[in-house]
């Protein structure tokens, strides 16, 4: 097993705080958003096995049987298929879509028959490879899963009272589930957009006012404050409209959300574990001033109402919490571990990340032993056993830091929280 050290990017929606608060290290004044750990070619993770520092991709590429063992590779090749990351949204991420494998390997022999270069702006498919992936909120974390029902969205912007919205609801309330949510995404997306910014800028002013209203709905009063912040971090996006489309939902310490091909989604605030299927394919919808393909969207996007889903861990015999998801490129499990309590021992298959969140979490296996502290990793190649105990009198919390929320405490946790990436193999 080999610790890893990881690198953070500092995309502008980040928080300040919330990865330096995990880490315990000074904030840099800097966003700091995600924190990697893997072998994903764009900043994969070193390892040091006493000849200094190496890219785990490295290691992987000179022997992947050894690091990944043979079910991995015969599964999904020489490669580790999932990334995994630490996510601290302070500001909204992009509303976007992800393809399903066919579709990401159509597009992808499109774009590389027409000579598009893979950095290109407007490229849509930088790999051949479907992009499914999960978060787990560490504090209170909201963001945006799938389409409301489209009688729900039209009472939403109904609500708002402005006038150059209620063509949307109208046609929200009038044609079938999947032509409504379409045309009115489209028209919004396809809008004039100096008359767009000034429908989004009342929007946003309407939401703000709602959202300070008393004796309301409390989930609608969330919902408009939620609109409200996106609004004022991207004034006069169309993307805030198309949010307005979506389900708001705000998940607590440990809660989880799946994302499957199609659903559009986007992260608002907080702190939390992601993991996806090793790709970058992306096709945003707003909230960004990157480039948005709206026809390519709208062959990509499914145009069906859906419940947010919200997760929560099951529990095994072995103590292992494991988040259920339908996909086998990834497989995200936690172990909360007590001060002096009994070891435990994830199945040593698949080559696997533990990560600790909380605490601090001992690793043991016949090559060693090393102690993780809150934020730190490691990497277990496949066929090597490790057992996981915390050390006695650990104690450890992770507040709401992420992102200049309310500063409300999220709970704490004795002893180590460690969290589990590996694949179904």
């Amino acid at each position: 097993m080999d610790r890893l050290t990881n690198t953070v990017r500092p995309y502008a929606w980040g928080s300040t705080t919330a990865i330096p608060e995990l880490l315990g290290t000074a904030p840099t004044g800097e966003p700091q958003a995600e924190l990697w750990m893997g072998a994903h070619p764009g900043a994969p993770s070193l390892i040091d096995r006493g000849a200094g520092p190496v890219p785990l991709n490295e290691a992987i590429d000179a022997d992947p049987l050894a690091e990944l063992g043979e079910p991995a590779v015969l599964r999904f090749g020489p490669r580790l298929p999932f990334l995994f990351k630490i996510l601290a949204a302070g500001a909204p991420l992009s509303l976007q879509v992800h393809p399903d494998l066919a579709q990401a390997r159509a597009g992808f022999a499109d774009e590389e028959a027409r000579g598009i270069p893979v950095d290109a702006p407007h490229r849509n498919y930088k790999d051949a490879n479907h992009k499914p992936e999960a978060i787990v909120a560490l504090t209170p974390f909201d963001g945006l899963c799938g389409f409301r029902h489209p009688a729900e969205a039209a009472e939403l912007l109904e609500a708002l009272g402005v006038d150059s919205l209620k063509p949307y609801a109208d046609i929200l309330r009038a044609r079938p589930e999947t032509d409504a949510l379409r045309e009115v995404l489209a028209a919004v997306l396809t809008a004039d957009r100096d008359a767009m910014a000034e429908t989004v800028d009342e929007a946003a002013q309407a939401a703000a006012r709602l959202a300070e209203q008393d004796g309301r709905d409390g989930r609608n009063t969330a919902d408009f404050a939620a609109y409200a912040a996106t609004a004022h971090s991207f004034p006069g996006d169309p993307g805030v409209i198309a949010a307005m489309l979506l389900n708001h939902v705000t998940l607590q310490p440990g809660e989880a959300l799946y994302l499957g091909a199609g659903v559009p989604h986007a992260y608002l605030d907080g702190l939390g574990v992601e993991i996806m299927a090793n790709s970058d394919n992306v096709l945003r919808c707003g909230l960004t001033p990157k480039h948005v393909d709206v026809p390519e969207l709208l062959r990509i996007v499914r145009f069906e109402a859906t419940d947010p889903g919200v997760l929560r861990p099951e529990v095994s015999s072995n103590g292992e919490e494991v988040y259920a998801t339908p996909i086998d490129e990834f497989r995200l499990s936690r172990y909360v571990l007590a001060p002096g309590g009994e070891a435990r021992t994830p199945d040593a298959r698949t080559p696997q990340i533990l990560l600790c969140t909380d605490g601090a979490a001992r690793l043991r296996s016949p090559h060693g032993e090393l102690t993780l502290e809150r934020g730190e990793s490691a990497f277990v190649p496949a066929g090597e056993q490790v057992e996981l105990t915390c050390p006695a009198g650990i104690a450890g919390s992770i507040g709401n830091t992420a992102g200049g929320g309310t500063g409300s405490t999220a709970g704490s946790i004795t002893g180590g929280t460690v969290f589990r990436a590996t694949v179904v193999a």
